[in-house]
């Protein structure tokens, strides 16, 4: 069946691709109960660490801060995602809605090398303009996986970006077997990071991907191979992951083990989750704010719901067993193919899968 691509390569069906989706026929036919069993299980191991986040927690303007891992970086709950920033028609809306969160509280700013063919970045260095980049810490990603892509890619960010460090960096969109060895071999990515690194022009060492939590095993262990350990680590953490191919089991555990931030994204599985109708957008982002994570990133593309962020942040708080259990029994049944985590089970969210040469 052909798909129809949009300009981020990100296909427009809503139906997993049954490739992807074979090996978890297994899981598909175990029991809700099962489910909910093992979905409560991993959430309780992770209460004690949103506790223990909790009580270290300090609050800006009412939003709560929380250390970003081994960096003893102060990062704001909620991060503004960059995507949806450069996605819509009016520029000036998108200032607006960064110098807004900048003035309520948020500092954590993502963003893409890659995202609205750099619009995302553009917009995003304007905005830090006029004394907004004090008040921010600047996230970004890059594609390349070679020294010579990765360079370029870094510059040109900093170039849109309009600053001359970015704080944390991260490779972006870490879902293939073969991405850790390439980031990690001679000539490869990496090089021109830790380069980049050394010059003054990032200070933190990340990657993300949305796609397989072995995956992200692989990155974590080929790091160490080679001696290195990440200062963050992005990935989908949200009322479904915790019950298929999920992250918050397979990762999230090492991340915390190793002190390394935690940067939740897709909360609402870009809204997808949504439309399952078995969580509202609120319960979405507390339960990703009640893991142990430094930073829950979400897509806010207009003031309304970059205020609903906000407020879910200011009136977050740890969540017990019982509200974690009733929450997941609520979302096990939609949740047990991936049918609304599209980002793992389809190529819709791979800019990558389509632009193959961002990776160099």
């Amino acid at each position: 069946m052909a798909h129809k691509k949009n300009q981020q390569g990100q296909e427009d069906s809503l139906h997993p691709d049954p490739a992807l989706v074979s090996k978890t026929n297994d899981a598909a036919n175990a029991s809700v109960s099962r489910r909910e069993f093992l979905g409560f299980a991993a959430a309780s191991i992770f209460l004690a660490g949103a506790d223990q986040q909790a009580s270290r927690t300090e609050l800006r303007n009412g939003i709560p801060y929380r250390t970003l891992g081994r960096t003893k970086e102060k990062v704001s709950l909620i991060g503004l995602g960059g995507y949806h920033l450069g996605s819509q028609a009016d520029p000036q809306a998108s200032i607006r809605i960064i110098r807004t969160g900048l003035d309520e509280g948020v500092n954590f700013l993502d963003n893409c090398w890659d995202y609205n063919g750099g619009e995302s970045e553009i917009r995003m260095g304007n905005a830090l303009r006029d004394g907004y980049r004090k008040k921010a810490f600047l996230m970004s990603k890059i594609d390349g996986r070679t020294k010579v892509a990765a360079t370029s890619q870094i510059n040109e960010s900093l170039r849109r970006l309009q600053t001359d460090r970015i704080d944390l960096l991260q490779f972006h969109e870490v879902i293939r077997d073969t991405d850790p060895d390439r980031i990690f071999a001679v000539g490869g990515g990496m090089e021109a990071v830790l380069e980049s690194q050394k010059a003054g022009k990032i200070r933190f060492i990340g990657f993300t991907g949305h796609k397989s939590p072995d995956i992200h095993l692989k990155m974590l262990a080929t790091a160490s191979k080679h001696g290195f350990t990440f200062d963050a680590v992005q990935m989908p953490l949200n009322v479904m992951d915790a019950h298929f191919n999920s992250f918050e089991k397979k990762v999230l555990p090492v991340l915390l083990k190793n002190a390394i931030g935690v940067l939740g994204m897709k909360p609402m599985g870009d809204h997808i989750i949504l439309e399952s109708k078995t969580a509202t957008p609120v319960e979405c982002l507390h339960y990703a704010m009640n893991l142990p994570t430094s930073v829950v990133i979400t897509g806010c593309d207009s003031l309304p719901i970059l205020q609903q962020a906000l407020q879910a942040a200011r009136s977050f708080q740890p969540m017990n067993s019982s509200q974690v259990a009733a929450l997941l029994a609520k979302t096990a049944k939609a949740a047990a193919v991936g049918q609304f985590e599209l980002y793992k089970t389809s190529h819709r969210f791979d800019g990558t899968y389509a632009n193959p040469q961002w990776l160099g």
